[in-house]
Order: structure tokens, then sequence, then C-alpha cells
């Protein structure tokens, strides 16, 4: 039986039966395999596929969880399906739900789905058309506009409330911002949009309404989420619905609270912290024996999360061999501090460890700028995780938006863009030529129509390039004959002059383009494709082409969040100063410091044999010159019982105090002197 190769508390949780359960997973101990036993133990336990839905927080995870759970099941002889399971991000099953069941609520099954970028940009258009954007104060940028309105409705908090504590500048400007997000409501509405926000919104609106919440709770016998600690108030909403008190509350849900580290995002450690609350009777199990680090990580590990207020008890604990002790190096400044990792990173080369089984974790993108500056001087190949996301890059949101004003031809978003690629098609114009063809009415006429049928009155420069849109939108309409990935294919061949005139290493963004195309073979239809890509879309095209070529070996270098979930031999962890580590500006209240805290904990629990840390004293204010100031040692690291666990190292003296030096008697002045004067 797979349950054999489980230790206690992995099988205690995997075979449980009914009712909520809890499962603290410290980092490194097997969180995925237990999960997937879970889904295998129940699948061999009669439970139909297509009752189980499973929520992860990425279509990657959601996949590989399936497929090892088939694999763990079929090796006890049961004959399971795991394709049929419900699976995938809380926004791609929302999506999927809303489209079956969404005409309760009044909304259309093929409504389209704003990204990001894309709610950021109507905010814009409507900051434009309501006055906002010429004041002479500074009003907010769309970006922000989207994230206080993303946090409200995420957090569920009142936006005087969002505003006071996260966005204080804003302040002043409550009623214009509170007229904007009026206005975008009534937007998407008019338009069949839902934006990332408002697919929880309304899936919360289905699993609690009296008309829908009994038909969607019985379609799922079981509810596993995994990442739990990454979950937000409106997701927590959601799992109460699906599993009410007047049913079977069979819910499960994975995570760690110590590595709780997306409040950025509106999520909250609470949710995790309160689940034994607001599901009462919930059984809870530990996984604290850990397969990835050696003891004396742990206990540098556990030494730092220990001092945390906000946690669930819990020890981690490894039966591996190692006795490297963690390492605390104290640099005189960031000069020294590069020096320092370069020679380190070069010494776990020599002694056998890839540079890719090593990596540089930092709080902030911008903290590895020098370091990477020595390490192309020391020809140290590397790739830093964090870049700019596939699907935010202007050739791969305009071949989209092509698709979108096929889809939808009422988006104005993808309209304003699509009229924009033409050469001589300006924002004015573009605006215009909106207003001709109705993207805008309510008159029910397609606007995608009148741009193909209907002459319509644009600068001469822009006649060629507008008739060659027309001829590539007029080529993709008929789906029932052109499946998406072809039609990203007759899109191409419009956008490669366009990308010629507009970007530069334009070959490169072609080759993006068959990436694209690649990833829509397969989806019969161009809706499915569009959501389920925007819903969880590749993160960057490195995803997409495969590793760098960069050299035989590269170190990684990475934001500490982007290295959430991975592992390496060897980890180095720079700048960890007060200010640096917490940052300066996540240190409002206590709960902002202890996520910081708990960024730490991540960082130092991605090592695997060694562990080195570093802290510059000396920060210079200018590349160069003299002025500079004296760092502190992070908060996180300065109790004893911390700087325990490590072996400290660095320079001897403090230059900000240097030691009084006894010179008496050791230089006759008068003596010198008079020898000079005398004959």
């Amino acid at each position: 039986m797979f349950e054999d190769a489980l230790n206690d508390a992995q099988r205690r949780a995997a075979t449980h039966g009914g009712g909520p359960l809890l499962i603290v997973a410290g980092a490194g101990t097997g969180k995925t395999t237990t999960l997937a036993s879970r889904v295998a133990w129940l699948l061999a336990n009669g439970v139909a596929p297509e009752r189980l839905l499973l929520l992860t927080f990425s279509r990657r995870a959601a996949r590989e969880m399936t497929t090892r759970a088939e694999r763990i099941a079929g090796a006890s002889d049961a004959d399971v399906d795991a394709s049929r399971i419900w699976s995938g991000t809380f926004h791609a099953i929302g999506n999927r739900l809303l489209r079956l069941h969404g005409r309760a609520l009044g909304l259309d099954p093929s409504f389209t789905v704003l990204d990001q970028a894309d709610s950021a940009d109507v905010m814009n258009l409507l900051r434009d058309e309501l006055g906002f954007s010429g004041r002479e104060r500074r009003f907010p940028r769309k970006e922000t506009l989207a994230g206080i309105y993303s946090r409200t409705v995420n957090a569920g908090e009142k936006l005087g409330d969002v505003l006071k504590r996260h966005y204080p500048w804003c302040l002043d400007e409550a009623d214009a911002v509170r007229a904007i997000f009026a206005a975008y409501t009534e937007r998407k509405r008019s338009q069949h949009a839902l934006d990332y926000d408002d697919l929880l919104l309304f899936w919360k609106a289905l699993a609690t309404s009296d008309t829908t919440r009994s038909q969607l709770a019985e379609m799922f016998d079981h509810v596993l989420v995994d990442e739990y600690q990454d979950t937000n108030a409106l997701q927590a909403d959601i799992l109460e619905g699906l599993r009410p008190e007047d049913t079977p509350r069979n819910l499960t849900v994975v995570g760690d609270d110590a590595q709780s580290i997306y409040g950025f995002r509106a999520a909250t450690v609470r949710n995790i912290l309160e689940f034994p609350t607001r599901f009462p009777g919930a059984a809870i199990v530990r996984l604290e024996q850990n397969y990835r680090s050696t003891p004396p990580i742990l206990e540098t590990s556990n030494a730092v999360i220990a001092l945390s207020p906000q946690r669930h008890e819990k020890t981690l604990w490894s039966a591996r061999r190692g006795d490297l002790t963690p390492t605390l190096r104290t640099c005189l400044d960031e000069a020294e501090q590069c020096a320092a990792v370069c020679g380190t990173v070069l010494a776990h080369r020599e002694e056998g460890v890839p540079l890719k089984e090593q990596a540089v974790l930092f709080r902030a993108a911008h903290h590895s700028d020098h370091l990477e500056v020595e390490l192309a001087r020391r020809n140290i190949p590397f790739v830093k995780y964090g870049g700019l996301k596939f699907m935010e890059a202007a050739h791969v949101k305009d071949t989209l938006a092509l698709m979108r004003v096929l889809e939808n031809p009422h988006d104005e978003v993808a309209w304003f863009r699509v009229l924009q690629l033409p050469e001589s098609m300006g924002p004015a114009t573009s605006r215009r030529l909106m207003d001709a063809i109705g993207v805008r009415g309510a008159d029910g006429a397609s606007p995608l129509t009148r741009f193909l049928d209907e002459p319509h009155e644009v600068p001469k420069a822009a006649l060629e390039g507008v008739q060659d849109l027309r001829s590539a939108l007029r080529g993709c309409s008929d789906e029932t004959t052109l499946a998406p990935a072809a039609q990203i294919e007759r899109l191409r061949v419009f956008l490669a002059p366009v990308f010629a005139r507009r970007y530069d290493a334009s070959a490169a963004r072609l080759r993006d383009l068959d990436q694209l195309t690649a990833l829509a073979v397969g989806y019969g239809t161009r809706g499915r494709f569009l959501s389920e890509l925007t819903l969880d879309p590749p993160s960057s095209t490195g995803d997409l082409a495969g590793p760098p070529h960069l050299d035989e070996d590269w170190l990684v270098l990475s934001t500490i969040h982007s290295a959430k979930g991975l592992e390496w031999d060897v980890v180095h962890v720079i700048h960890a100063a007060d200010g640096m580590i917490p940052s300066d500006m996540a240190t409002g209240d206590d709960d902002q410091i202890e996520e910081e805290r708990r960024l730490l904990y991540v960082a130092l629990t991605r090592s695997r044999d060694a562990l080195h840390v570093y802290r510059p004293m000396r920060y210079y204010r200018r590349p160069k010159g003299d002025p500079h100031s004296y760092s502190q040692l992070s908060r996180f690291l300065e109790p004893p019982d911390v700087r325990s666990t490590f072996e400290e190292t660095g320079p001897a003296v403090d230059p900000a105090d240097p030691p009084v030096v006894d010179l008496t008697g050791t230089v006759d002045v008068d003596s010198y002197l008079a020898g000079l004067w005398s004959e």
C-alpha cells in the first residue's frame, strides 16, 4: 500500500476520514506528497473524481498533483481517472463555475476576463474621462488605483480603511477614487467583462446565495486546498460557503503559517491561524520531519521563527546528516559583501557544487545591483528571477488584444490598443474611431462588423495600415474554420511589420509568438484559450523557451518571494540588515513586521546543505564618495538564541568604533627633532 511510504504524520493526514482537516506542513516536509496521497486515498476509497475539488495556486501545481495522485492510486490497483478531478487555481475554477451557473447572478456566460494590466488600463481611461488626470494636485496613477481596488475587494475592507492603512497619501482623494470605482464597475458590466477580483466575488455570491448555495455545495464531496496560508479573506469566505454547516464539512487545507509572505496581495495569515475556530472540531496534523535541510540549518530556521507570536507550534527536524554550521558574515560595505559572495560561490564550485545548485537571495530586486556587476567582472554567469512577466510584454499584449476584439467586440481596452497598431493612429484618432463603430454603444450592433464593413475616416497616412488590420481581423473572424493556434499564425503576418516599426529586437518578439502559438495548440475555442491564459499565464518567456543558454552552468539570483517553493544545495542571503530585512517600507505595524520575519524564514529554509548570510556594515549614499551610514544586524537575527546558531566571521574592528591604541613611549619625538637640528 502507498501509505507505507509515508511517515506517521503524513499517513494520518492522507487517511483522514471526514470533517475539516488542517495540515500544518513545515518547509521541506513533503507537503505535495501528503496532499497527493490524500487525493489518491479518497479516490481509492470510492470517491468519484468529479466529486473532488482541488484548489492550487498555479495550473502547473494542479497538474502535478493530479498526475501524482493518479500514479499513487494506480499503485494500489485502483482504477481511477484523475483527469476528471475539478483541479486548478481559485480564479480558473471560479471562471469555470461562473460560465456554468453565472446566469443565476445575471452574468452572460460569454464574458471576457480582464487581467491585472487590463484593469489598470480601464481605470486609466476613467481617470481621464472623469477629469482627474489633468489636475494640478497629484492624483493616484492607474496602477495605484488598481491596487487599491483589488485590496478592498479581496480583503473585504472599507475603502477608507484601506486608504488609511496602505495608501495614506491618497486619503484626500477618497471621493474621487470612489467615483472611479463606481464607473469602473459600470463599465465592466456594460462590456460583459469580469476582472480577477470579480471571479472570486461572484463565486462567493454563488456559494452564499440562498438560491444557489446548496446546488454548489452538492457538487463536491471533498474540497482540498493547497498553500492555504496564501489565501485572502474572500477565498476563505468561498470555502466556508462551499462547506456550510448543514453539509458534511469535508474540507482539507494544507499550508505553513511560517511561509505566509504575500500580504501585499491581500493574503492573510489569519486564515490558517483561525481555521480551527472557523471550522470547529477540525483535526490538526503537523508535518515536522524535514527532508530538505541539515540539522544545523533547521536549528537556525527554527530559532528565527520561534520568536513570532503569529504561528502554529511546530519544530522542524531532520534525519539527514550534515554538520556545516550556517555562517553569518559581517562585511565592511557592499563591495566587500559582493567579493565575499563571489569567493564563497566559487569555493563551493571547486568543492563540486555546480553554480546552478547555488542561489543568492535578497529582499528587493535592486539589492543585487552591485553583485551583478561583480559577477560579470569575474565571468560568473547568472540568471535573475523576477523580471518582466510574459503576459506583460507589449508585443504579447498586442497579439492577445487582437484576439480579444474578435472574441468580445465590445472590449474597450483591447480596441484602444488594437487601433493604435497601424502607423499614424494615435490615442485621439483611436478614440474617435471607437466612438464611430460603437464600442460603447447600446444598440446591440457589433463594433467589429462595423469596423470591417463600413468606411470610416482615418488619417491618410493610416489608410494602408488600417486596411491591413481589417484584413487580419476578417481572416480570423470565422472560428469554425480556424482554430486559435491558426488565428495567431494569421495575425502574425499583420504583426511582423508592426513589431519591426514599434519595437527593438523584433525577431525575438516574433519568436515569442511561436511560443504563444504552441500554447494555443489543443484549444478548440478562442474564448477558452484567452480565459485560461489570462487566469494562469506563464510567468516569463523563459518558462516557455527552456533554460537560458549561459555557458554550461549559471548562478541563480532571486528575490525571496520568487524563491518560495524552490531549493538549492547552497543558499547565500545578502543584506541581512535592518531596513533591508525587514524592509524599512514594511515596519508600519506588527503584522507587517511578522510577515518580514516569515520572509527571512523562507529564505533560510531554501538551503539543503550550506547556508551563508551576509550583512554590510556601511552603506554609501552615493556610488562614489565618503558620505555613508551604518547598518544594524537584522532584528530577526540579533537575539542571542538566533546568533548562537551561526558561525560568525567578519571585520575584527568596526570602523564606526575604532579602538584606542596606547602609543606612550613608542616614539621619542623630542630626541628625533633634536637629532635633525644638531650639527
